[in-house]
């Protein structure tokens, strides 16, 4: 593992993009790994002078979670416990985090500003060590305390995870095959406490699984091994994960087989060996357990203590082929798990009733309303919209505030009944996903600041809704919003206004980096994205590229692309 990255950080962009091995590792691990985007990278690490023992931070809005990474590149070596206390060190100085801006650098200053937004949205805290040698018994003991410490903590709590060379080697096989449709995976099982049958012409595996196995199951980190569920993980703060950590953490962690319902997995083919000690599973997806898997990955140090050596776990596998057979299972055996505001809406009367007049419009295209659920096969992929990107679509065009597109929970909470109206014309949730793809496909030939680009995810939603403000303006109605109905035609000739588009945010950001400087403020580029302060500097922008617009070679031609009659615009749609 070790020569691998020391052969890959010879790249030229991990050479010439920062100045040592160590922070070369750190930038292979959020490439490679995690597969952050390379501008994201750059933004993304924080080591240097005055890094407080913090070397990169990623705020993922997406998983709603806080990632803090401490990086070791050792060659082999054993690693005591400074590391660990290093780590243990920047969790107490995240308490104060007034008092850590103060001392720190300034890469790490906004960061820092991204944090605080997230911890009062309630984002999960994560600490990672990485590191490429082996801990010693000393470190590891350490690392089990700290570990408890950062759990139990009424003021931060969090949780802490080593990442070592054999789960970088396990994580980088679940990077490298990210695309691919299933995961293979060897299981080792007691032979005495399973059982191997046929269950209606389908094989069928039941065993009790101990929870370090479970560990070692691929996909976990990044919920693709959930990816027949009807939902992926609820997060580690509802109550009945809460219930299933604290039984992990007690001294009845070996009563964890009898207080659990079990784990359900299906799979295409099941190849036991002879002795029954290992299955070789091809094409795994866990169906029911996903909750149980990431509880029981959180406490990664704990499953692997002494006191929980004996602790199991329910485990069924079913070899299912036919994709409706599984689709059936999953739904049947996720009836008592908790679901979040998206879930409760799927069937909701005006969803459905959406999807339906979609659908009956174009033929060829789909709504899809739940989580995890798959275009079909013969719908068109640039006309297949997923709920909860329409929610953000109709937040940052008919609402004016991409600021707010970020936060899904509010958008199906609070926000839903002026989001999701009945009637909503089909050829407006057209427009508005042909204007998106349109904004991801153009996305590599954006011309934006880095950090804009890191942040793809809501950047984008900021793009769409400074075309909308660019469209009112270019047709003298800058107090409305047009209708994503009429601009059609423009989108599907997005190249021509979408730079414009993007230099709208850009030049937006830059006015308020300035704005920051002036007054000696710390600047925090994803903050802003949140906050009403974005949009107010987005309309000023617009409103000024477009009075420049007719003067441009393709001027005209863009305004007549664009221009719209007063009758299709309209009020913007309140969301405060």
């Amino acid at each position: 593992m070790i020569s691998q990255i020391r052969d890959e950080i010879k790249q030229p962009y991990y050479q010439q993009n920062f100045s040592n091995d160590g922070v070369r590792f750190i930038a292979w691990y959020l490439r490679r790994v995690l597969l952050r985007d390379a501008s994201a990278v750059k933004f993304d690490i924080t080591d240097g002078a005055d890094d407080k023992q913090i070397d990169a931070v990623i705020v993922d809005d997406d998983e709603r979670r806080v990632l803090i990474i401490q990086g070791k590149f050792l060659d082999g070596s054993k690693m005591d416990g400074e590391p660990l206390r290093e780590v243990l060190s920047a969790w107490v100085r995240l308490q104060d985090l007034g008092s850590l801006q103060k001392d720190c650098n300034q890469k790490l200053k906004q960061k820092l500003e991204s944090v605080r937004q997230a911890i009062d949205d309630e984002y999960s805290v994560e600490f990672e060590l990485l590191a490429t040698g082996e801990i010693n018994d000393s470190a590891r003991a350490d690392l089990a305390a700290f570990s408890a410490k950062l759990d139990e903590s009424n003021d931060l709590s969090a949780s802490l995870h080593l990442i070592d060379a054999e789960v970088i080697s396990a994580r980088l096989a679940e990077a490298d095959a990210k695309e691919l449709p299933s995961f293979n995976h060897v299981l080792k099982v007691d032979p005495v406490n399973t059982l191997v049958t046929q269950v209606r012409g389908a094989t069928t595996v039941v065993t009790l699984l101990p929870l370090t196995e479970c560990l070692r199951l691929p996909g976990i980190t990044d919920g693709r091994l959930f990816r027949k569920n009807v939902r992926q993980s609820l997060g580690l703060n509802n109550k009945v994960n809460r219930g299933l950590r604290d039984t992990l953490n007690s001294d009845r962690v070996g009563d964890f087989f009898f207080y659990h319902n079990g784990i359900t997995a299906l799979c295409n083919v099941i190849e036991p060996t002879p002795d029954k000690r290992q299955i070789t599973v091809k094409g795994l997806s866990v169906v029911n357990g996903c909750q149980s898997l990431t509880t029981i990955y959180s406490a990664s140090e704990r499953v692997r203590s002494e006191i929980a050596k004996d602790a199991r776990v329910l485990f069924r596998l079913y070899e299912i082929p036919i994709r409706a057979q599984a689709d059936r299972i999953s739904v049947y055996t996720n009836s008592q798990s908790a679901v979040k505001p998206r879930d409760l809406r799927s069937n909701d009367r005006v969803m459905v009733g959406l999807k339906k007049s979609y659908e009956a419009c174009y033929s060829d295209g789909c709504i899809l309303t739940k989580r995890g659920e798959e275009r079909p096969a013969d719908k068109d992929g640039e006309k297949t919209v997923d709920v909860a990107v329409l929610a953000r679509m109709l937040m940052a065009w008919h609402c004016q505030r991409p600021n707010a597109s970020y936060n899904e929970k509010k958008l199906f909470d609070e926000h839903y009944k002026v989001l999701f109206r009945p009637g909503y014309r089909p050829e407006a949730i057209l427009a508005l996903q042909t204007w998106l793809n349109a904004i991801d496909h153009a996305w590599p030939n954006l011309t934006m600041d880095d950090t804009l680009k890191a942040g793809r995810s809501y950047v984008k939603y900021h793009v769409l809704f400074s075309v909308s403000a660019l469209i009112a303006h270019m047709n003298g109605q800058p107090q409305t919003v047009p209708d994503p109905s009429q601009t059609l035609p423009a989108a599907c000739r997005a190249s021509e206004l979408l730079p414009h588009a993007a230099t709208c945010v850009d030049k937006a950001l830059h006015n308020a980096i300035a704005s920051a400087q002036a007054a000696n403020k710390v600047f925090s580029p994803q903050n802003w994205l949140k906050r009403i302060e974005s949009v107010r500097d987005q309309l000023l922008v617009a409103s000024t590229i477009a009075s420049l617009l007719p003067t441009l070679p393709n001027g005209k031609a863009l305004a007549d692309l664009v221009h719209l009659s007063p009758a299709a615009f309209q009020q913007r749609w309140s969301a405060e």
